[in-house]
């Protein structure tokens, strides 16, 4: 056990499947909690078996799975429900995805729990919340992301939304959601408080994030997809094709890097054009502009761009690809090839908030 992890000595039952649950609960690992992750004893978890199976288990499940402890157990087993409630009794936290409902048909629900361990933290997370009329229905990340809004906005110029391939309900809403209550209601046990039930609604957590859209609602204008400030409305903060196919982020939002990128592309005559400047989002004047930094970004790969941009301080990079982006300097500190027990060496990316005494 590592005593220099702020969770050291807590102890979490890990029920979920799948990648919202385990992402939460491998972050509560890597921050030093113990993680007794809990499967049926039939498939287990669905990620064992998503995507290639080198040995025993898909690296899916190897990436969202690592720092934990594997146990099977049959919830329906009176015998095996009975030792789950007896380990509730030493734990800090339960967290569950199921559909609402199912931990009280076995016998596990909260008021159960609770009774076997007041001071116990239980996390539900499941796509629409434990009440309401979408309690009972499935649903997977593009659902989620549709119903708040943020899918009709994560669009290009022809308007069609395209799919992300970092799954924002999932993952901001279903670990890092759950991450956030678990932590709060655990503080306010260590304060001295009774335990607290954590309903993780994946949906309600997109839409409460889902800032930019709402803000633009507010100013009276829905923002158009692919033309918001920060969705290709303006070439300030926007990507650009190079000559070799790839792409380069140009961030400059603020006015002063907007103007240290001109001076990098060589054409102070376009410092005047920045958005702060009066230049309409999403506007004609903006959409030409965009077009001449097309054409000016399509004269160099991105090779030779990156190296342009090294010495300007004005929040212009290269796009990389993820096999380039683990090989990164930048990442070195949290990117190693890790081994497993079964499925051999693979690349791993280690919790990304350090911790320091």
């Amino acid at each position: 056990m590592n005593t220099q992890l702020p969770l050291s000595g807590i102890r979490v039952l890990d029920l979920t499947r799948l990648l919202p649950g385990p992402v939460a609960t491998m972050h509560l690992a890597d921050m030093g909690a113990e993680v007794i992750k809990i499967e049926d004893p039939g498939p287990g978890d669905y990620a064992r078996v998503m995507g290639p199976v080198r040995n025993e288990v898909s690296q899916f499940f190897v990436a969202v799975n690592r720092g934990k402890r594997m146990m099977r157990l049959d919830l329906k087993d009176a015998a095996h429900r009975e030792q789950l409630l007896a380990m509730v009794e030493t734990a800090d936290v339960l967290v569950e995805s199921f559909r609402p409902g199912v931990m009280d048909k076995l016998g596990l629900g909260w008021q159960t729990l609770r009774q076997r361990n007041p001071k116990l933290v239980m996390c539900a997370i499941s796509g629409y919340g434990q009440h309401g009329p979408f309690a009972q229905l499935a649903g997977h990340d593009i659902n989620y992301i549709g119903y708040a809004g943020m899918l009709d906005q994560n669009a290009g110029a022809d308007g069609v939304p395209a799919l992300p391939n970092l799954q924002v309900g999932d993952l901001l809403g279903g670990a890092q959601s759950a991450l956030q209550g678990i932590l709060a209601a655990l503080v306010a046990v260590k304060m001295g408080g009774a335990g607290r039930f954590v309903d993780v609604s994946m949906t309600a957590a997109v839409m409460a994030h889902n800032i930019m859209p709402l803000v633009a609602v507010n100013n009276g204008a829905p923002a158009v997809p692919g033309r918001d400030l920060l969705t290709g409305g303006v070439p300030c903060y926007n990507v650009y094709r190079t000559a070799d196919g790839r792409y380069m982020a140009v961030g400059a939002l603020e006015l002063k890097f907007w103007q240290g990128c001109c001076d990098v592309l060589q054409r102070p005559d376009l410092k005047p054009r920045h958005w702060q400047l009066g230049q309409q989002v999403g506007g004609e004047d903006a959409m030409a502009l965009k077009a001449e930094l097309d054409a000016l970004f399509a004269t160099r790969t991105l090779a030779q761009w990156t190296e342009a941009f090294a010495a300007a301080d004005c929040c212009v990079s290269p796009v990389l690809r993820t096999e380039e982006a683990l090989r990164h300097p930048l990442f070195r500190d949290i990117v190693s090839r890790r081994p497993h027990d079964t499925e051999g060496e693979s690349w791993s990316v280690a919790q990304p908030v350090e911790f320091a005494p």
